[in-house]
């Protein structure tokens, strides 16, 4: 109960909490984006080159983004090599861009699906 002579005490407004979103960058294109909204390549410790779509796994990882550009960069040029200190195998190089002609970004799928309607 406020005392007489003292106004009630108001409480105080807290901010709202912005969440903090990881931020990774493209090996291939240098463009920074949201951790979730790229895909990571890791080299285990044991030296197996991989896909981690979780972006979990254990060891040294390097993120691309879902262009198809540099995904095909990111193998026929020594960047994810470098940023995985690994050299990669013809057989790594071939997992990876298998890996791409089945990864498509969103709006890839979109239009390849407003394509396919209007040949119907």
């Amino acid at each position: 109960m406020p005392l007489p002579g003292n106004p009630p005490r108001r409480k105080k407004s807290k901010p709202v909490r912005v969440k903090h979103v990881p931020v990774r960058t493209c090996v291939a294109c240098r463009e920074p984006g949201a951790k979730r909204g790229l895909t990571r390549i890791v080299r285990t410790p044991e030296g197996a080159v991989l896909i981690d779509p979780t972006g979990k796994a254990n060891g040294r990882g390097a993120y691309l983004c879902d262009k198809p550009g540099c995904w095909d960069r990111a193998v026929t040029t020594p960047l994810l090599a470098r940023s995985l200190n690994v050299d990669l195998t013809q057989e790594t190089r071939d997992y990876i861009k298998e890996f791409a002609a089945g990864h498509s970004s969103p709006e890839e799928s979109h239009q390849a699906g407003a394509d396919s309607k209007e040949l119907a």
